[in-house]
């Protein structure tokens, strides 16, 4: 059975950075898209950045210029850089991913202190 197996969560100061890294395993397929979703406490699951197959990426206006998205050149693989984070993004960090079929991780806390 395939997981995606999340890492690199945890807690930071306001303007420091995470990494946060997601890996499909177990799957048969590669999949079209992956990426990262977020929901804070009380708050609709959204958007963070997703990168394609093809390489294009999709940023949160939230996001942009903070965050950069990519897969270390390996398949069914997602890695998230977040720099000059704020308090407002702290949540549970979700990979995602598609082929036909959406899935999800587990999650992963991110919390940012003032």
């Amino acid at each position: 059975q395939g997981q995606l197996v999340e890492s690199g969560g945890g807690l930071v100061q306001a303007g420091g950075s995470l990494r946060l890294s997601c890996k499909a395993s177990g799957y048969s397929t590669s999949f079209n898209i992956m990426g990262w979703y977020r929901q804070a406490p009380g708050k609709q699951r959204e958007l963070v950045a997703t990168l394609t197959r093809g390489g294009s990426t999709n940023y949160a206006d939230s996001m942009k210029g903070r965050v950069t998205i990519s897969n270390n050149n390996a398949d069914n693989m997602v890695v998230l850089h977040m720099n000059n984070l704020k308090p407002e993004d702290t949540a549970v960090y979700y990979c995602y991913a598609n082929s036909f079929i959406t899935y999800w991780g587990r999650g992963t806390q991110v919390t940012v202190s003032s």
